[in-house]
């Protein structure tokens, strides 16, 4: 009983530009499809087929034109590539059933015809292939497994295998050659068993950081629209297998895509077929393609999130990502807002609301959708309104879900924290999410009954890099015990339809949340993206700058502060004063330095109008104290320094300019 391995197809393809070796490698399309039917069991040979194809554009490079034999005016009244697949489909089809066969195996002299040039044609053409075109058999591989010293599998031709056979004469007929080839693995009874196969469609999926990596099959590819979703990664590399969850987009420090993204292949063979593919077109764009490692496919792909393998663990789902949710926003409301014609998977089970380490959401969420159209769907209502927000919506891959989660969930690799632990007088409380137009009396009265145990001149909002209220302000507490029952009393009520939170601390964890850090009720931890920004900011004069108030303190840290000159009391001075701190950029002198999205503020304020009680309480007034200032200016002068240090009491000679040798 003959298989349908004793049927084969004999193919063979050539494009309007480079072939043999490269070809597919400059997007040529294809000229030339030839093809006859060979019975291995009954001896017999169909009818050899050669049908030119007229492409969309009319033009041969020479290489073509001196390989093929064909000119400009031989392809001009051919037929288009869809018109030459369906003669193809109907000549096999019926030769095969002539035969008594049910199926048949396309054999080919390599697989780039039907990788490189084949299927990437169809797939920007919109050409559905006949089934037969996504198995294959390479003779090239076979004839290895007979021959295993006859050198490797990339580097034989079909005259190198023929000749190491029989050592025949160099025949001109190419095809030939290639029917001759099958008889001879007919006579040595050989069968056709490595049939390699070209996926259908990409197979999203998860990668677990454990997971190994061959860097042989890892590629990165730049330039891509930033609306590309790991469908059109897939399908520019259509005809090469991607691994499953193999498509990885990569995001800026932002949160937003880069236009890069790094693909995994089964083998390394795929990869380096897919670096051939370097500046093809995406639409109107060339893709650059490079060589990448495992770890950079990991760093990026990689999870350990239970909660996001449980929520990827639904296979052939679109998923859809979501940006700009509101902060209290429900699965409900988000449900309501996609609204029946685009019904979630699972219901609210379809969606995953991305947070921060410590509960708090960042406003970005992952939708699982069971089909196109109810994706599409979605998509439509993007940049619509949700409660007071407009809501992004595009698609997303579950790498992009585990980039996502990992770039929310993670430390930065450098600390900004100091490595000794902080022991201090807990008699601070931190107010976070103030609405930016409070002021000084929404907070007294936010605070009720507990505005009787703020210290003098304990109020401090904290400005932002422009000058404008940033949500944040700091308020001394006559006792740590104090502080405590405000955190607990007043932490999420609400001012002005916002809920404000409010964390106990001490005074140097405030400094270190004004040098960048965050504070909330699991303790100190780093910024989960900080950016330092090398230029100094501009002034904002909405807020007037009231005497007697630090302005540069919170550039600082505590121990490398020079004592504050002490500034003096007035007569009626208010219990509680509402102590704002605007950048004052002639203090600069054109010196750039490293600051953080907390600027300016105190680390301490004075706790007593009192200018002796002011100095001796300050816990940043350190008489002696020295100051290293690095990345001056190279024409600094002491002048420069001390106009540098203006309202700051700095001992007689005491600035010195040192010269380092480079």
């Amino acid at each position: 009983m003959a298989s349908h391995s004793d049927t084969l197809v004999v193919f063979f393809g050539a494009t309007a530009g480079a072939n043999g070796g490269k070809l597919g490698s400059d997007e040529r399309e294809i000229i030339l499809l030839v093809w006859q039917i060979v019975d291995l069991h009954e001896k017999k040979v169909g009818k050899l087929h050669r049908c030119l194809v007229k492409p969309d554009t009319l033009e041969l490079t020479d290489q073509c034109k001196e390989e093929t034999g064909l000119t400009l005016d031989d392809i001009v009244k051919a037929e288009p590539l869809d018109k030459v697949l369906q003669q193809f489909q109907q000549s096999v089809s019926s030769e095969v059933k002539c035969l008594g066969r049910s199926s048949c195996t396309l054999c080919v002299n390599s697989p780039l015809v039907i990788r490189q040039a084949l299927h990437p044609e169809a797939s920007k053409k919109n050409l559905v292939l006949p089934e037969c075109f996504f198995s294959f058999v390479d003779v090239r591989k076979e004839f290895h497994k007979c021959c295993p010293n006859a050198g490797q599998v990339q580097k034989l031709t079909l005259t190198s295998m023929l000749e190491c056979i029989l050592y025949l004469f160099f025949y001109r007929l190419y095809f030939f050659f290639f029917l001759f080839f099958f008889f001879f693995f007919f006579n040595s009874n050989h069968k056709f068993s490595c049939v390699e196969t070209v996926k259908y469609k990409f197979d999203s999926g998860t990668c677990s950081k454990t997971e190994p990596v061959d860097s042989e099959t890892v590629i990165r590819a730049r330039g891509l629209p930033w609306q590309s979703s790991d469908q059109d990664i897939a399908r520019f590399f259509k005809g090469l297998n991607i691994a499953k969850g193999g498509v990885a987009l990569c995001l800026n420090a932002q949160g937003r895509r880069n236009g890069e993204a790094l693909v995994r292949f089964i083998n390394s063979e795929h990869r380096d077929l897919a670096l051939e593919r370097h500046k093809h077109h995406m639409g109107s764009r060339y893709i650059e393609v490079y060589k990448a490692t495992g770890e950079e496919f990991l760093k990026i792909a990689g999870g350990t999130s239970n909660e996001v393998a449980q929520f990827l663990s639904k296979e052939n789902q679109v998923i859809i990502r979501m940006r700009g949710l509101p902060f209290t926003a429900t699965p409900q409301e988000v449900l309501s807002f996609l609204g029946p014609e685009s019904p979630v998977t699972d219901g609210g089970e379809g969606l995953l609301f991305v947070k921060y380490p410590d509960g708090r959401p960042t406003g970005d969420a992952f939708v699982l959708f069971s089909c196109e159209e109810y994706a599409q769907n979605a998509l439509k209502k993007h940049k619509q309104i949700l409660g007071k927000r407009y809501i992004e919506l595009f698609r997303s891959t579950a790498a992009e879900v585990q980039q996502v989660l990992n770039r929310y969930m993670s430390t930065p690799l450098i600390p900004t924290l100091p490595p000794s632990p902080i022991v201090s007088t807990r008699d601070c409380v931190r107010l976070r999410g103030l609405p930016y137009t409070a002021g000084i009396e929404d907070i007294l009265e936010f605070m009720g009954e507990h505005t009787v145990d703020i210290k003098p001149h304990g109020v401090h909002m904290v400005l932002n890099q422009q000058g404008r209220p940033s949500g944040d302000a700091f308020i001394q507490m006559k006792s740590p015990e104090k502080a405590f029952l405000v955190a607990q009393k007043c932490h999420k009520k609400t001012m002005k339809d916002r809920y404000v939170e409010v964390f106990q601390c001490s005074t140097e964890e405030m400094s270190i949340v004004l040098m960048g850090g965050t504070l909330n009720r699991s303790g100190l931890s780093p910024p989960p993206c900080k950016l330092p920004c090398l230029s100094p900011p501009t002034a904002y004069t909405a807020f007037p700058t009231p005497p007697a108030i630090l302005s540069e303190a919170a550039l600082y840290q505590p121990p490398l502060l020079a004592a504050p000159r002490p500034h003096q009391a007035t007569a009626h001075s208010p219990a509680h004063t509402l102590a704002y701190y605007p950048p004052q950029p002639h203090l600069y002198m054109n010196m750039n330095m490293n600051y953080t999205a907390y600027y300016p503020s105190p680390p301490v304020s004075p706790s007593t109008s009192h200018p002796a009680a002011a100095a001796a309480s300050s816990v940043l007034a350190q008489p002696g104290a020295l100051v290293r200032m690095q990345g001056l200016p190279y024409n600094t002068g002491v002048k420069d320094v001390l106009s540098f240090f203006q309202g700051y009491q700095v001992s007689a000679c005491g600035a010195e300019v040192k010269a380092q040798a480079s």
